[in-house]
């Protein structure tokens, strides 16, 4: 009986400090600011702005902003920087000519403040009230795009704020689909006492008439391309799928080559049609494509 007793107590004891580790270090693992130096770019419009909670921000603006077929706003993932896509947005305005705003999280490029989940919907709230209202771009002409932790970023965003298009790259269903992948499966029993953090991507784009579109990897060994299939088969109103074989979590666009920057173009011409002004579409469109 001793031991049962003995036994039922580690148990109990390794369960506790599960779940205040759970509790404690969610928002570490979630949001990772990488360290060292990264230059900034050149020949690059560098904007300031702030968060509701005057948490000063910045971020980077791609492309000409004089004569833009719209804008293209973009979230990053958990252990990136906005300058680290500046190469990845000249290409997108090159080739669809739209500029792009690159956004950065609080605590990140050497930025105070601490990044969590309450701390990103201020950030992207910021970004998209500087876009609209110091840019001046219509509702109608801006796009968001997220990549990996950013894609949930951006679909919270398009909740709030319906985008004319919703880009998703490497996206996770939910917050809690991912702790039960990263971390300990019988989690999902006590989610809803410890989770801080409450991203669910899946619901999201399931209640947004703009059209949602996405691209992963085939080979994502972090997020799981069944995710990514999922959010897409949850969207009410559908843009393409494209799932790049071979591709991983971060190489999606260098696997993908031409065919993943067709997708981006169709997916940022398609939602500044006329049937889809003010970001409403009015018919569905399914499309899966792949690169053999």
């Amino acid at each position: 009986m001793r031991s049962i007793i003995s036994i039922a107590g580690v148990v109990t004891a390794f369960l506790t400090l599960l779940v205040v580790v759970a509790w404690s270090f969610q928002e570490r693992i979630a949001f990772q600011p990488p360290g060292g130096f990264s230059p900034e770019p050149d020949e690059v419009l560098r904007v300031t702005y702030s968060a509701a909670d005057r948490q000063p921000l910045f971020g980077y603006i791609v492309g000409d902003l004089k004569v833009p077929r719209g804008l293209l706003l973009a979230f990053h993932g958990n252990a990136d920087l906005a300058v680290r896509q500046v190469e990845w947005g000249r290409e997108v305005a090159t080739r669809t000519g739209f500029a792009v705003m690159l956004a950065e999280y609080r605590g990140y490029a050497g930025m105070d403040g601490t990044p969590g989940y309450r701390a990103s919907q201020l950030d992207s709230e910021a970004a998209y009230q500087f876009a609209a209202k110091e840019l001046h771009v219509l509702p109608g002409r801006i796009v968001f795009f997220g990549h990996s932790l950013g894609s949930a970023v951006a679909t919270e965003l398009a909740v709030r704020h319906p985008p004319a298009a919703l880009l998703l790259q490497s996206p996770f269903t939910s917050a809690r689909a991912m702790a039960r992948i990263i971390g300990w499966p019988p989690i999902n029993l006590i989610w809803g006492v410890i989770s801080r953090i409450h991203f669910d991507t899946e619901a999201g784009v399931a209640s947004l008439n703009s059209p949602v579109w996405v691209a992963h990897g085939a080979e994502d060994r972090l997020i799981p391309l069944r995710m990514g299939e999922q959010v897409f088969a949850a969207a009410r109103v559908k843009g393409e799928i494209l799932i790049v074989p071979r591709a991983t979590h971060n190489d999606v666009e260098f696997v993908g080559g031409e065919v993943y920057w067709q997708w981006l173009r169709r997916a940022l011409i398609s939602s500044t049609l006329p049937e889809s002004a003010g970001g409403m579409v009015h018919k569905k469109s399914v499309t899966l494509s792949t690169i053999s």
